[in-house]
This record gives structure tokens, sequence and C-alpha cells, in this order.
């Protein structure tokens, strides 16, 4: 172990006996892997079904999206004890502990989906760059002039590519072998993860901004929000079963199940870090997320629910901005800060994705993770910038059998991550045992079901 994780080691043998709420401090400046979580899961999916939530059904399931998260990080926490105490990668440990094809399975769907929700993310993210050019400055590419502006999408779509493969880059350079080599440089690792942390902090304050501005307005009643988080009812009709169960299965993806293991890895944690990573889950992933969603279904409940707007087939974020202004916000408020808001989870959802692939392509190739090849992979998704052109076509052929993969294998993988919870052989003493082996296999029992029930339902609504 490096002097710095040593250093990490005391800090936190110190904080053992203080409470709680003492170690918070310390534990936030620690930590790092969970925020990455965060900004994987804080994309363009979590945006819209935030907006449909609030726009189709008001207040009333605001309670969903939380409860989906912490289903959802149950299975987490049971990675990072796994991850943390034999110091294996999770692809290895799958291969070798549970079952060959389900570990290529789980990592061949990892990468891909990495790259074909690209195809989405990045007209989104040249969506919002355009539109924020437009409210700041007026200036905008003729509408009908299609080919013209299909080139300006596509050199936004770019400079988003570079920042993205820029940040991803550097990061690899601190990962694997590499990562000694490249410490005078600077710890990029470190660095990233602060800015994911300030990028999820600029994302919660754009969408407060919002949702206080429409309060101010009188379009938040503040009650109805309250009772919205008590779980008292349950959708009454096909389309509010479809929302619901997309997302209790969708709050935890599958590229994000797997690139979780390897940031903590990257992070030189250890098994003193196991309490440390359940409090970076905590507020790097689940109190973020919770927050977003939530201000992002408060805001759309309060401008669209119950309104005469036709919001039916209108709920993108592209749109949703105009459709704000449209419900009585000012212009900056409903266009730019919204804006801003959904390039900065598009941005950091784009990042991810880059580090999924090169994690996923090194353990399937057994290549050095900080190698050339790890760092090319990192640029897999970079073709996903012609989404500009090819999404608004390409999208409904690629989304139900990746939907439909990726849901398949999610389950199958989380009763991976529960044989290797219970397996001597694997995880020798750091296997739980007694009250809390028995607590535990409920919590991954329930986990397993749930998303078993989404991925079911979600494929048979749209094969009917």
């Amino acid at each position: 172990m490096t002097d710095s994780v040593n250093a990490e080691i005391a800090t936190l043998n110190k904080l053992a006996s203080k409470p709680w709420y003492a170690r918070v401090p310390t534990y936030l400046a620690l930590s790092g892997p969970g925020w990455l979580q965060g900004a994987m899961t804080l994309g363009g999916g979590s945006a819209v079904t935030s907006l449909t939530i609030g726009a189709l059904f008001g207040y009333e399931f605001l309670w969903v999206q939380p409860v989906a998260m912490i289903i959802g990080c149950i299975m987490l926490f049971a990675l990072s004890h796994q991850t943390l105490h034999t110091q294996k990668k999770p692809f290895e440990s799958m291969k070798n502990h549970v079952n060959a094809p389900l570990a290529w399975g789980w990592a061949i769907a990892a990468f891909a989906s990495s790259i074909i929700w690209g195809f989405a993310h990045y007209p989104l993210s040249a969506g919002m760059l355009e539109e924020i050019v437009v409210v700041s400055t007026g200036w905008s590419v003729d509408p009908e002039n299609v080919f013209a502006r299909d080139m300006y999408l596509l050199a936004l779509a770019v400079l988003v590519w570079a920042g993205c493969a820029y940040t991803a880059w550097k990061y690899g350079e601190q990962t694997g072998d590499n990562a000694d080599a490249q410490a005078g440089k600077g710890n990029a690792v470190k660095v990233f993860e602060t800015g994911i942390k300030l990028l999820s902090g600029l994302v919660i304050v754009a969408f407060a901004w919002v949702v206080i501005s429409a309060s101010l307005n009188g379009k938040v009643d503040w009650s109805a929000v309250m009772a919205g988080y008590i779980p008292s009812s349950l959708p009454q009709d096909a389309q509010g079963v479809t929302v619901l169960m997309a997302a209790l299965g969708s709050a935890v993806g599958i590229n994000m199940t797997f690139i979780y293991g390897y940031t903590l890895l990257h992070k030189k944690w250890t098994p003193a870090h196991v309490e440390l990573s359940r409090y970076d889950i905590g507020m790097g992933l689940v109190v973020p997320y919770i927050l977003v969603t939530s201000l992002i279904s408060i805001a759309a409940a309060g401008a669209f629910f119950g309104s005469d707007m036709d919001i039916q087939g209108k709920l993108s974020p592209v749109s949703a901005g105009k459709m704000f202004m449209s419900a009585g916000l000012d212009e900056v408020t409903s266009r730019l800060i919204f804006a801003f808001g959904i390039l900065g989870m598009a941005v950091g959802s784009l990042v991810m994705h880059m580090l999924c692939c090169g994690s996923a392509a090194a353990a399937m190739f057994n290549w050095p993770e900080g190698s050339l090849k790890y760092k090319l992979a990192l640029l897999a998704p970079t073709p996903a910038v012609l989404g500009v052109f090819v999404w608004s076509t390409m999208g409904a052929y690629v989304v139900l059998p990746t939907s439909a993969i990726c849901g398949f294998l999610l389950p199958i993988a989380y009763i991976g991550w529960a044989i290797l919870h219970n397996k001597p052989s694997y995880l020798g003493k750091a296997m739980p045992t007694g009250k809390n082996r028995i607590l535990f296999n409920l919590a991954m029992g329930l986990c397993i079901v749930t998303v078993i029930a989404s991925v079911v339902y979600s494929t048979w609504v749209k094969l009917v």
C-alpha cells in the first residue's frame, strides 16, 4: 500500500470511535466512487422519467424514485463489501466463482450499452448547448436549413465529446500499473472525482433554482409534495404501472454495476474502507439522485400536471424548457438554467460511459488498466456523436433489444453477487454471518425480485 492509503486508513481508524455525524465531513472529503455512480445514473433517462412522473401524475409518485434507488444500492453495498475484502476484480470474481458465460455476458452488455446510450446522450447534449446559445446570445441556425443545422449540432456534439474524452483519458492515466508513474503529475483520479462532485452540486443548484422560481410563482403545492413521499397509492392504469416499473428497474443500470468495483480498486481502497464506501454511496449516489429526480418531478408537476397543455409525446428535456416558460416561468430559469442542469447530467453520464468501456474491454481482453489499449478503449463510444443524425430513427430499432438484453442480464448478475456474498471459498472470514447474513440476504432477495418484475413487465409492454 502507498503512503497515502496508509494515511487514509489511519484517519479512518481514528474516526471509528466518533459518532456518525462527526465522521461525515471526513468521509465526504475522502469519497469518490459513489459520486461517479451518481454521475452515471443521472443521465437523460433519469431526466425523462422524472419529467414524466411529475407531469402525468403530479406529486403522487414522488416516492417511487427514492425507493428505487434505495433498493438498487443494496446490491452496490454487496459489491463493495466483496471487492474491498477480496481485492479481486469483479469480472474475474464472477467468471471464476460463479459462471464464465455470465461474466462475459455482463461485460459485453456493459460495454455495448455504454456505446448505444451515448447515441441518445450526444443529441441531448448538443440540443441543450444549442438552447444555451440561443437564450444567451439570441443567435441560432435557420431550422429550415437542415444541412447547416445538422452540421452545427454535430459540431456541438464533437465539442462535448472532446471534453469528455480528455477527462476520461486523464483519469485512465492513473489507473492500474500506471498509477504510481503518473503520481507526480497530479492525482488525476482525485481531480476527476472532485470535478464530478462539483458538477453534481451544480446540477442540483440548477434544478433547485427552477423549483424555487416555480414556487415563488405559486406553481408548487408543498403540502402535496411532502405527502408525495409517503407511498399511499399505486398506479391504476397501464401507463402509470409502466412508468413505475421503469423507475424501479433503471435506477441502477448494468453498466453502473460493472464499473463500480473497478472505481473502488482505482482508489486503492481496502477492507478498512468498507464503511466509507457505504457512506460514499449514500452521499454520492443516493442523495444527489433523490434530490435531482425529485426537483425535476416537482417542477414538472407544478407546471404541467392538471393543466390544459398537451404534454403527450413532448416530454423530452429539449422541449420541456420551452414548456416551463409557457407555464409562466421566466426565460432564464425555464430555458437557460434548466438546460445547464440537463447538460450537466448528460456530460457526467457520457464520461462514465467511456470509463465503463475501458474497464470492460480491459477485463475481457486482459489488458493492463492504464495501458494504451485500455485508454483507446475509453474512446469506444466516439461513434455515438453521430447520434445527432441517426438516433431519431436508430433508437426505435436498438432500444428494445438493448433494454431487453441488459434488463435480462441485470437480475442474473444480481443473483451472481448474492451467490458470491454467501460463498466462504470466495469471501472467507469476510462472509456475513448470523443475523447480518439473514437480513442482507432478505434485502438482496427484495432487490432481485423487484428488478425481475420490472424487466418482465417492461419487456412485455414493449412487445405487445
